[in-house]
């Protein structure tokens, strides 16, 4: 398989925030969205084993391990690795872009998944079949960058009956919208989502790599 970077650090997002974490950042993304922070996984990596990843990984000594790219589940070998990770101990976390099937997934893993908004540019590509196959444990997330894609948004959870079936993760855009605001606009409306801040980007300087 083609892998970008494996490293460990402090989990930035999701209800796993804050946990010590182990990132397996596989190289290749079939989308461009008009607010990606790691555009540089699209071409960069090198091919290694599976072996190899597993070597790696349990080099850390970190029991949380998130497959993450780009989009990890484009390249067919990441299937089997997650399998492998679940059988050595490991809780595994996979934050997909919502393009490509979950439904292949071992049950065991726990599906990170974004819905790209209008204003991504990329709301075509959602494959919304995902959705049935979304488990009570896997999370939703959404990035929303202004009050017009928040209402989007809210009206998405409604339309699909999202909640209840899952956590889900609201992420104020890094640097375009402040958390406060989108804190509010969720106490006004008592959404019952959770507020997603990209931690790792407040921990560490956010154009660091590594982190």
């Amino acid at each position: 398989m083609r892998v970008c970077e494996i490293f460990a650090s402090i989990q930035g997002e999701s209800s796993y925030a804050g946990l010590p974490c182990v990132f397996v950042r596989l190289t290749g993304c079939n989308l461009r969205c008009a607010w990606c922070d790691t555009a540089y996984a699209y071409e960069e990596g090198t091919e290694v084993t599976e072996e190899e990843v597993l070597a790696r990984v349990g080099e850390f000594g970190i029991g949380l391990v998130e497959l993450t790219g780009g989009e990890p589940l484009l390249q067919g070998e990441a299937l089997p690795l997650i399998v492998k990770l679940l059988d050595r101990g490991y809780a595994v976390l996979i934050e997909t872009n919502g393009s490509v099937s979950i439904r292949e997934v071992d049950p065991r893993a726990v599906v990170i998944m974004d819905i790209k908004t209008p204003k991504s540019g990329m709301f075509d590509r959602m494959d919304l079949r995902n959705l049935e196959h979304l488990k009570p444990s896997d999370e939703v997330k959404f990035v929303v960058t202004d009050r017009e894609e928040y209402k989007w948004v809210k009206g998405f959870i409604a339309e699909h009956r999202l909640a209840g079936r899952c956590t889900i993760l609201l992420s104020p855009a890094f640097g375009t919208l402040p958390a406060r605001v989108l804190s509010r606009w969720i106490l006004e409306d008592r959404l019952p989502v959770r507020l997603n801040v990209q931690l790792h980007k407040y921990i560490y300087d956010p154009g660091e790599r590594g982190v």
